[in-house]
């Protein structure tokens, strides 16, 4: 059974490569162009916490099904575990190290201060994102759709009752005009 199309392929291969070559990307981060080179199977979220140090978005479930890597892509809460950095090119990303200047807190985050919704601090970079992106399609929620709204975020210490509140206080202080809204 020697020498069939299968054998010749697998020598004609270079030794020692695995994949795919890195590809030079642009990425616009919190308003910014940055550019880096990805292999293409590279996640969003890696390439935004190796590459760029923006580590707030956490690997948690690594299965888009806890929130943990939440962040705004084109205006659209999604999870950056499960988007390829090449495909998130040409599309505004906002992580939560981009939401309020140096030293202050966005209207969401004094929110969650406010209601104590952070526990361990892990899960709440990603809810504070889904947040943001649910109150700008919903600016008036109800408890029942803040309920609805974050079902897709998970939050280990089960603070949900401040994460709720802060939800709401959220929603009061933009209403007004907050900073940052």
């Amino acid at each position: 059974m020697g020498s069939g199309i299968l054998e010749q392929t697998a020598e004609a291969a270079p030794a020692g490569v695995m994949g795919p070559a890195a590809v030079p990307i642009t990425l616009t981060v919190n308003g910014k162009p940055r550019k880096l080179s990805v292999e293409p199977r590279v996640t969003l979220l890696d390439a935004l916490r190796n590459q760029l140090d923006l580590t707030a978005a956490k690997r948690s479930c690594d299965r888009a099904v806890c929130g943990s890597c939440t962040l705004i892509l084109g205006g659209k809460a999604v999870y950056a575990c499960s988007v390829l950095a090449v495909d998130a090119q040409g599309k505004e990303i906002q992580t939560i190290e981009g939401m309020a200047e140096p030293g202050k807190l966005h209207p969401v985050s004094l929110a969650f201060w406010n209601n104590d919704a952070q526990q361990c601090g892990y899960c709440t970079p990603g809810f504070v994102m889904a947040v943001q992106a649910f109150l700008a399609k919903n600016p008036n929620p109800t408890p029942e759709q803040v309920n609805e709204g974050l079902g897709g975020n998970i939050c280990r210490c089960g603070t949900y009752m401040g994460l709720r509140k802060a939800v709401l206080e959220a929603a009061r202080v933009k209403a007004k005009g907050g900073a940052n809204g």
